[in-house]
């Protein structure tokens, strides 16, 4: 995995490029590119938001800090350039099964409330990434309730 995000990172393939032949770190690099778009949304990117979007990704990709950190960086950078949400969901939605999914609708749920509060920015973009992956409303609801009762906010 490291290998690859310095490849990247060095000018080799990205997401969705045609020389591309790690689905796998592709898919990954794509719900890095979300999580951190949620994090962008209000505007700031501050610590909090990103050590939410480094566990996260540490503990569903299986990385340790150092490669978290680095895939954040790449995902910010993706995010920087502008690169399209709907690149980022296509591959998601095409290589993950429906529980993977819903699972990354989580993440964004809680990295949307990592400060604290839910802008309205942040809502609007986990709702249409929601419908963009192919994620039920309801199952969207029922991932935020998981985010709110495990973070001890109320709804």
């Amino acid at each position: 995995m490291l290998d690859r995000i310095k490849a990247i990172l060095s000018g080799g393939s990205g997401p969705g490029d045609a020389h591309s032949d790690g689905a796998g770190d592709d898919l990954q690099v794509a719900a890095a590119a979300l999580l951190v778009e949620a994090a962008c949304m209000d505007g700031t990117f501050d610590d909090t938001e990103r050590q939410t979007v480094e566990i996260l990704l540490g503990s569903h990709f299986g990385l340790d800090g150092e490669e978290a950190g680095r895939l954040v960086d790449l995902a910010h950078g993706k995010v920087d350039g502008g690169s399209e949400l709907y690149g980022f969901t296509r591959l998601v939605k095409d290589g993950w099964e429906l529980d993977e999914r819903v699972r990354l609708i989580e993440m964004l749920w809680e990295v949307a409330y990592a400060d604290g509060q839910l802008h309205d920015y942040e809502a609007n973009l986990v709702r249409r990434v929601s419908g963009l992956v192919y994620v039920a409303d309801r199952d969207s609801g029922l991932a935020r309730k998981r985010v709110l009762e495990r973070l001890g906010i109320e709804g």
